[in-house]
């Protein structure tokens, strides 16, 4: 069952300049479809201005379709009278944890979400206690979140979004302002939340590692979809990637230099494991 149906969106926007002659409409999507089906991990790339944060924020209601249509299971993102549902099903994380915590204590900020839901105290203090424990800030409940690191508090930024029960989280770079622990941490998380409870995962992201963790790839450029695949489909294409502005896994970039120099390796390298297996066969 697909989750998420998007056909024929595009999105522009006005930039203002000193004079009306200088204003410019910029078309940040242009006129793409996508289907994506309940328990999936994909992974959306793209260079500055490709439009991957653009799509992000339709999905989840915060921008508006110029035209074409957004259905998050069946709802329409431009009724209004679907918003709520929707943003109930999709939550949205975004890169600065600090943009998004609203409590003056964590389990406060967790119980920030289920609470405007309308949801009865005595469930929404099962919902914070669960989602604390999915994230592995129980020990923090009573904590103030402006005493916690960058990665504890994006993890409490992921249990506030648990809290309302989604079936799809948006991350729009949620690793950005994490330290390499901290990225783990957060990374670990979301792969738990995806193969453990088969909530669907929408990951914008910069750090081609990353990327490895997802089933399926969207690459953006200039607001239409340049590939769509799974990994080994997508990262063959090397040349058509760094054209794109994009980089591909170190195991990748070095496999395909290797196989220029002609050594017999597979095309399909992605992960450092798999390039010393391939090497260490042909010793």
């Amino acid at each position: 069952m697909s989750i998420l149906q998007i056909k024929n969106l595009v999105h522009k926007y006005i930039t203002v300049g000193d004079t009306e002659e200088e204003n410019l409409e910029i078309t940040a999507i242009d006129d793409i479809d996508i289907s994506v089906e309940k328990g999936e991990f994909i992974a959306i790339l793209g260079k500055n201005g490709s439009g991957k944060s653009s799509l992000a924020k339709h999905i989840n209601g915060l921008l508006m379709p110029t035209s074409g249509i957004v259905y998050v299971k069946g709802m329409d993102t431009k009724d209004r009278k679907n918003l709520l549902k929707i943003r109930q099903s999709a939550g949205i994380v975004f890169q600065n944890p600090d943009n998004q915590i609203v409590g003056t204590i964590v389990e406060e900020d967790v119980a920030f979400g289920p609470e405007n839901m309308g949801a009865s105290v005595e469930d929404i203090w099962k919902r914070v206690t669960r989602a604390l424990e999915g994230v592995g800030m129980t020990a923090y409940k009573e904590a103030s979140p402006n005493h916690l690191s960058g990665g504890q508090k994006q993890r409490v930024a992921i249990a506030g979004i648990m809290a309302m029960e989604p079936e799809c989280i948006i991350l729009d770079e949620p690793t950005a302002m994490l330290d390499p622990k901290g990225r783990e941490h957060v990374l670990s998380l979301v792969k738990e939340l995806n193969q453990e409870k088969n909530i669907t995962i929408i990951m914008v992201t910069h750090h081609m590692e990353e990327v490895l963790f997802a089933n399926r790839i969207i690459v953006m450029d200039h607001g239409k979809i340049a590939m769509d695949g799974t990994p080994k489909e997508v990262f063959p294409h090397v040349e058509k990637m760094k054209e794109l502005g994009l980089e591909v896994p170190y195991a990748t970039e070095l496999s395909y230099e290797l196989r220029k120099e002609g050594v017999p390796l597979s095309d399909t390298i992605t992960t450092r494991e798999e390039l010393v297996e391939e090497l260490c066969q042909l010793i």
